[in-house]
């Protein structure tokens, strides 16, 4: 196998070896825990994560222009280990990332979207993405503020999950009192989340936030539990 000749070559050998490493048994509970929305080949991530090893050497990494169409072709597929596998793929291009591949990312987020993907897309992608294009980031995290979708607005508020010292509190604060109200768990929690993580590194801001803001419980719960 070239993959950089033939990606069809490159989904054939993944589609083998996905189909070699199925386990029926491992893919229903995979199936129940994530309430039923994806198919699963039964491959816990330890073991998806050693057939990618092979699949992410250098050598064999389809060039970039192929990424968006492979991408995208993965993410069409039914089995739940091919979405997993296409981010971290797409991840391993942090390097080469263009302006555009901002669309991709947003591809990703409102298609088949739940938790597991949209949160490492925000957190390991578009947070990588906005460091390298800072100039895109205000007009977007206000888009998807503004999209009603809640992964889209899920992903404004983590984005910044791993920034630490450089988080933008201004930019935070405005994406958090943009979605105060909302009754949405999955929006509340990642609120507690993102102020949890920066805890971590100001929880003196955090603190102080959490007291002139009239977060969600929930959110509250999370933010704080590390300092309280």
């Amino acid at each position: 196998m070239n993959p950089k000749n033939n990606t069809l070559d490159f989904l054939k050998v993944l589609d083998n070896a996905f189909e070699i490493n199925s386990n029926a048994e491992i893919a229903s509970g995979q199936k129940a825990y994530m309430k039923n929305l994806f198919e699963f080949y039964g491959i816990k991530a330890p073991v998806r994560q050693n057939i990618q090893k092979a699949f992410f050497h250098k050598e064999f990494l389809p060039p970039k222009k192929e990424l968006e169409r492979l991408a995208e072709t993965l993410w069409e597929k039914p089995q739940r280990e091919y979405q997993y596998f296409a981010q971290e793929l797409v991840q391993q291009y942090t390097k080469q990332f263009e302006q555009n591949d901002i669309h991709l990312f947003e591809f990703m987020i409102t298609h088949k979207s739940w938790w597991d993907t949209v949160d490492f897309i925000a957190s390991k992608l578009v947070g990588e993405y906005f460091k390298i294009f800072p100039g895109q980031r205000d007009n977007f995290v206000k888009k998807w503020i503004d999209s009603k979708n809640i992964w889209l607005q899920r992903t404004a508020v983590l984005f910044q999950l791993n920034y630490k010292k450089d988080v933008d509190t201004v930019l935070l604060a405005s994406a958090v009192h943009a979605l105060l109200g909302s009754e949405e768990f999955f929006i509340n929690k990642a609120i507690g989340w993102m102020l949890r993580q920066y805890t971590k590194t100001n929880p003196e801001w955090v603190i102080d936030f959490c007291d002139r803001t009239p977060l969600a419980k929930l959110s509250r719960k999370e933010a704080l539990r590390l300092v309280h």
